[in-house]
């Protein structure tokens, strides 16, 4: 009997150990213990219980994709395991926008931030969890930083009364296309906030690894739309008519001409038309063509350049073959992005942090990508920083790129995401206090 007693009171004491919180208030608090926050956090982050929840909330995610402006399920889920943290939160901000509220309520405040939203495609990848929605897919990763963030404000939530500020989690809506840091922006959710932070799964790099430069980092762009109108008739006798989808085949090489004989081969820029929808029968020309595409630059110069071309080539190449054009840059339903920028400070305290979790041989530079990021409205208004987080196991096979109907997500890279969030933020914090504190006493001794 007494051997039954020690051993359940060894259990209750083992059990207790376990559940109290592996950081101390020395490590958290002190200058000399913020070099262990990161890969403690990490241990956090990896333990069975806890990933096993990110896997979870992300695997739901994935299930019920939404598109920009419309994650009300995905807005619900995450409202859901804030009230279950006991973090406040304001919603809805930009339709279905969150932002919580962790620590002290008072400055300095950082925020961290996720984007929501799924893409209008269908997925291609055959697995227990596939998208239950036709036509929409999480082919970007959105599910898999919603699940870093929430599970990023589950361990700072645990430290709340030892934060020094306040940490702000953005749940972002409309990433893809519809501007929502934008629409976040104009709400108001940065006033006093004196830094962001963003991260996005990387299919290129290895698990364990983080790719990163300070500067600019993703270009800004925009998009637009085009009709061209002719007059249809039967294909064969076209000088009946005036052909729309020949101008079309026009403006669309003339564009390409822009960047291969306007650009400056030094400064990158791209055009590229992804959508043509003109005709429905092979012997009839149709009365008009709608193109649609995309342009980016490195620099604002550069950008308003290609936008003005843009339209006088569209509509001068349709009047060389009689026909008219009208070019919509619908700024309202899609605006332009900014290119988005590194912060040179916040790129310094992220390669400590960063090194001080996967190793400084592990952070990988990265190389400057013509994709758009609308984080960049963020890092626009106060200093901001994006990253990448590697999720590739080459014994597990390759992973296709973002924006593909077979993109995967690699899980193991959950617990990397949230550690970064939860290290960023709270060294974040730290530091910004150490900063006043010794100006205090500079302050001090100069009165002496």
């Amino acid at each position: 009997m007494n051997f039954c007693r020690i051993v359940i009171f060894l259990l209750y004491i083992y059990c207790w150990i376990s559940a109290k919180p592996i950081l101390s208030n020395n490590s958290f608090l002190s200058k000399e213990g913020s070099s262990q926050i990161p890969s403690e956090f990490l241990n956090i982050a990896k333990r069975s219980e806890m990933f096993e929840w990110m896997v979870k909330v992300r695997r739901t995610l994935h299930e019920n994709p939404e598109l920009g402006f419309e994650e009300f399920e995905t807005s619900k889920l995450i409202r859901t395991e804030l009230d279950k943290m006991g973090i406040p939160y304001k919603y809805p901000i930009a339709v279905t926008g969150i932002v919580g509220f962790i620590g002290t309520g008072k400055p300095p405040f950082v925020a961290i931030r996720a984007d929501m939203d799924a893409l209008a495609m269908q997925e291609g990848v055959e697995w227990e969890h596939k998208s239950q929605v036709p036509g929409k897919m999480h082919a970007c990763g959105h599910d898999a930083h919603v699940a870093m963030l929430l599970c990023a404000a589950k361990m700072l939530q645990e430290f709340k009364d030892e934060l020094k500020g306040t940490v702000l989690l953005v749940f972002q809506p409309a990433e893809e296309g519809g501007g929502g840091a934008k629409k976040m922006l104009e709400a108001g959710i940065l006033e006093h906030v004196e830094a962001i932070f963003a991260l996005h799964v990387a299919s290129r790099y290895p698990i364990g690894t983080v790719t990163t430069k300070p500067g600019p980092i993703l270009a800004g762009g925009g998009f637009f739309e085009a009709v061209i109108s002719g007059k249809g008739g039967h294909a064969a006798i076209p000088h009946h008519t005036i052909d729309p989808i020949l101008a079309a085949s026009n403006i669309i090489v003339s564009l390409q001409h822009l960047i291969s004989r306007e650009a400056d081969p030094l400064d990158s820029q791209v055009v590229t038309i992804g959508k043509i929808k003109g005709g429905s029968a092979f012997n009839v020309i149709p009365d008009s063509v709608t193109i649609g595409g995309t342009f980016r630059a490195f620099s604002k110069h550069s950008f308003l350049q290609l936008r003005r071309r843009i339209e006088e080539v569209i509509v001068s190449q349709a009047a060389v073959l009689r026909c008219n054009a009208s070019v919509v840059f619908d700024t309202n339903e899609q605006p332009f992005y900014p290119e988005t920028v590194n912060n040179n400070d916040l790129h310094n305290h992220f390669l400590k942090v960063a090194g001080n979790m996967v190793g400084a041989k592990n952070i990988i530079e990265a190389k400057p990508r013509m994709g758009m990021e609308d984080f960049s409205f963020f890092a626009e208004a106060i200093p901001g920083y994006f990253y990448y987080v590697g999720m590739l196991n080459e014994s597990q096979g390759h992973l296709e790129s973002g924006h593909s109907p077979y993109f995967k997500v690699n899980e193991d890279v959950l617990p990397y995401g949230a550690a970064l969030h939860a290290s960023l933020a709270t060294t974040y914090l730290l530091e910004h206090n150490l900063e006043l504190s010794l100006q205090e006493r500079e302050s001090s001794s100069d009165e002496l």
